[in-house]
């Protein structure tokens, strides 16, 4: 009952607080309808800037305003104007025929220009003008011309310039047309000076002798500190104290008053609006202590406490929505990161349609194969047969006997007559008896079936080659759509938290006395640990590999190494390093090779590549001949290797892209061989692909292991059976892999393959290169010098890959 009870009474609060918020919403639309959409804002804006005078009797505000609706907004200019126009005529008459003619001047002024090119770029110079007129036209009829006054006219037109520029920031600002995620410093320092020229429009406003002006100003100050911290606090300060100052010259102490507010109010932002509303206490009382008496700081003090007040009411909902604004705030930083993580999410969403749509093509391709893999030989042996009757049995007097009357004895006939034939393209002798005996026309036969067979075998290759063809573009597409799904999947990968480790991390380098700036834990998969920051170093002399990497093998339980370093060229600069997990295992490679006659362009080409996730590659390739266009051949495969390994194809799918490629992208004869090997540092698996190429051999101890495969060069036929030989090598093991031209070479030698075995498994060297040079020399030598063909020798030797120091062991604090 209790249970039932406390249910219901849940869901009341729940439908209540959702009713609260959808009227919340729907107030919050309506204020920004009536203010943004129908353009009140501007309108009270234009009200209090009308009032605004500074210096006495300048009044720069309207014109700037006006000018700047009028490039928004051409329709909001007349509101604009009659309501700048009421707010100048509660200054009095004077005031109200300065801004209405100000205001007239610059409408003809635009009127006139409103059709030139790129008009809006003299907008400050028509605001200048615009001021200066009416001012000019008062001092020839009624005040006449004084030095002073000439000054200030000039002065005000360049005010008047330079706050259209400043108000073109600003006021897109509060325009229903403009949408932006974040604001520019500028535009934050604009939107200051907009606020501050608006502040002056309530200069004389007082309520029980506490003014208005300072009331908000001060509560501008607390706002805006506590969203953009002591930067953006101290430059409200100054800025909105220097305008207000200048309307009221009693208001300059002000200045220093919010300036040191805003910059104290900024430093206690972490004791949230407590924090910044004690700062603007102690700067009023700092400052107040200047007036000398009680009676001048208790209206400053009630000034702020209204300020305070008003700041301590305003909804944090709205302070934290105009902190996605301002740079440098938590609250932006939140927003460009959920942009960036949109945008990686929207990027990773499409590549997988991508992928889905090659891995549709793919099967599609693979049931169209399956469907062609059904046997279906009844139904060919029909049509073979009925092109054969067409040109025999369709004019024969006996075909009515033959083919209605005894058709399963003359079927069967034809059957065997046409095994015979694809057999040994003649029919043996029982069947030649038979066809004699049973047709009178057996001699055409046997020739017309001959005749029809060269087609029936072309139809049946034709059709094989067009599903070895349709196998291959579905193997190509399966491996696209792998890559690219792979690619989806680390599109979306954010940097991991890891709290604990991060904290562990920086107390044990503390212990060291290293000085940390950042530190970027991305992720700690076994195995794929990767590591990034940033340290301040004094001198570096090897900190990172020496210090920091066996630290973090101990905390993180795994060998870790420095991948890059980035050290700053002067003392207790910023340094940048790099950590990564170490492979298990490394491999130092050899070569050593020679041209044909001793010359300068070898046939064969080799190559080694560091391929990502922990592999190694290494492949020869040896063009067909010897000289330039065999080098062309080789190098040609090799690039086209590496990039297709590179981008993460499996390496079946690269050999059948490599030779189809070479085999369709010219009418010439470009063969080439292709032995390649790849190693996986981390389990030491080792891969081997043989394409028309040499054995290759592996030396452990005194034991040789032979790999080879039987398939011939890429680029004579279309597709290629890639066969994969797999060997599980073990530290210390020695990979031999050789052109055609080694086991050419040796002259005299009758067993070639056995006197190579004994001579690799003589040589007392564990040294790559060592052994590479010393193969090939002994193969020259068994030919006294003469070199027959071009020779390569690639030697690689896989070791453990043990860490050059040590780890360090952490002591880890006691709770």
């Amino acid at each position: 009952m209790w249970g039932t009870m406390t249910k219901k009474g849940l869901h009341t609060l729940e439908l209540e607080k959702g009713r609260w918020v959808r009227i919340k919403k729907k107030v919050d639309a309506r204020v920004r309808h009536l203010f943004i959409d129908k353009g009140w804002l501007l309108m009270i804006i234009a009200l209090l800037l009308g009032r605004a005078v500074i210096l006495s009797s300048i009044s720069p505000f309207v014109i700037a305003l006006v000018a700047s609706v009028w490039w928004l907004r051409r329709d909001r200019v007349p509101a604009v104007a009659l309501f700048a126009v009421i707010g100048a005529a509660t200054m009095g008459w004077v005031q109200a025929v300065f801004v209405f003619g100000a205001v007239m001047a610059f409408l003809l002024l635009g009127f006139i220009v409103h059709t030139w090119e790129r008009h809006q770029q003299i907008l400050p110079l028509l605001a200048m003008v615009a001021c200066m007129i009416p001012r000019a036209i008062g001092l020839t009829i009624i005040d006449g011309w004084e030095p002073y006054e000439g000054i200030l006219m000039g002065v005000e037109g360049i005010l008047s310039a330079l706050l259209v520029l400043i108000f073109m920031q600003s006021v897109p600002l509060i325009s229903p047309k403009r949408y932006k995620s974040s604001l520019k410093n500028e535009e934050v320092v604009c939107m200051i000076i907009l606020l501050a020229s608006v502040l002056t429009g309530t200069i004389g406003w007082q309520i029980q002798g506490i003014s208005i002006e300072q009331i908000f100003s001060r509560y501008l100050v607390l706002f805006l500190a506590y969203i953009g911290g002591a930067a953006i606090g101290s430059t409200v300060g100054v800025v909105t104290g220097l305008i207000l100052s200048l309307a009221n010259v009693a208001n300059l102490y002000q200045m220093s008053l919010l300036a040191f507010s805003g910059l104290l109010g900024g430093l206690l932002k972490e004791g949230k609006k407590i924090g910044v509303s004690l700062g603007l206490v102690i700067g009023t009382l700092l400052i107040g202590i200047y007036g000398g008496t009680v009676a001048s700081l208790t209206p400053s003090l009630l000034e702020t406490g209204v300020a305070i007040f008003i700041f301590l009411t305003t909804p944090e909902g709205w302070i934290r929505k105009l902190s996605r604004y301002i740079p440098g705030t938590q609250e932006h930083s939140n927003e460009q990161e959920q942009y960036l993580q949109k945008v990686r999410d929207v990027t990773a969403v499409r590549v997988e349609k991508f992928s889905d749509v090659f891995k549709a093509l793919s099967k599609s391709f693979t049931h169209f194969e399956n469907q062609l893999d059904q046997p279906d030989d009844q139904k060919e042996m029909d049509h073979f047969l009925s092109h054969v009757t067409e040109k025999t049995c369709q004019t024969c007097f006996k075909k009515e006997r033959c083919w209605a009357k005894q058709f399963d004895e003359t079927y069967a006939l034809m059957t065997d007559l046409k095994d015979d034939i694809e057999t040994t393209n003649e029919p043996s002798r029982q069947t030649r008896k038979n066809i004699d005996q049973y047709c009178v026309k057996s001699q055409k036969l046997v020739d017309t079936m001959k005749y029809e067979m060269s087609f029936y075998h072309a139809n049946q290759l034709l059709k094989r080659q067009v599903l070895e063809s349709r196998r291959f573009v579905a193997d190509q597409l399966r491996g696209v759509s792998e890559v690219m799904g792979d690619f989806a999947r680390e599109i979306v990968k954010e940097r991991e938290n890891h709290e604990q480790q991060e904290q562990e991390i920086t107390e044990a380098l503390q212990t060291l006395g290293l000085e940390m700036e950042s530190l970027d834990i991305y992720t700690l998969e076994s195995g794929k640990i990767d590591i990034d920051m940033v340290l301040y170093l004094n001198n570096y002399h090897g900190e990172g590999p020496k210090l920091i990497a066996p630290l973090l093998s101990d905390i993180l339980q795994e060998t870790i190494v420095v991948t890059t370093e980035e050290i700053a060229p002067f003392p207790h600069g910023m340094c940048h390093l790099s950590f990564q997990s170490a492979k298990k295992y490394y491999i130092e490679s050899g070569v050593a090779h020679a041209a044909k006659d001793g010359g300068f362009i070898s046939g064969d080409s080799y190559t080694t590549i560091e391929l990502g996730s922990g592999k190694f590659a290494l492949a020869i390739s040896d063009g067909m001949g010897n000289g330039l266009r065999a080098h062309e051949e080789s190098v040609e495969t090799l690039r086209l290797l590496q990039q297709i390994l590179e981008s993460g194809i499996q390496e079946q799918v690269a050999i059948k892209s490599i030779n189809s490629i070479l085999s369709l992208r010219t009418q010439d004869e470009i063969f080439s061989t292709l032995d390649l090997a790849v190693v996986d540092l981390h389990h030491a698996t080792a891969k081997f692909i043989k394409i028309g190429s040499t054995p290759s051999y592996i030396k452990r101890g005194n034991q040789m292991l032979k790999i080879e495969s039987s398939n011939l060069p890429m680029g004579i036929i279309q597709d290629v059976d890639v066969d994969i030989v797999s060997e599980q090598l073990k530290a210390g093991d020695l990979l031999i892999m050789m052109s055609d031209g080694i086991l050419e070479g040796p002259k005299h030698v009758e067993n070639i393959e056995m006197w190579l075995k004994r001579k690799i498994r003589e040589l007392e060297t564990s040294d790559p290169q060592a052994v590479a040079d010393l193969i090939l020399e002994e193969v020259i030598r068994t030919r006294s010098g003469s070199i027959n063909d071009d020779m390569t020798v690639l030697v690689a030797r896989l070791d453990h890959n043990l860490p050059k120091w040590s780890a360090i062991p952490h002591v880890k604090k006691e709770a």
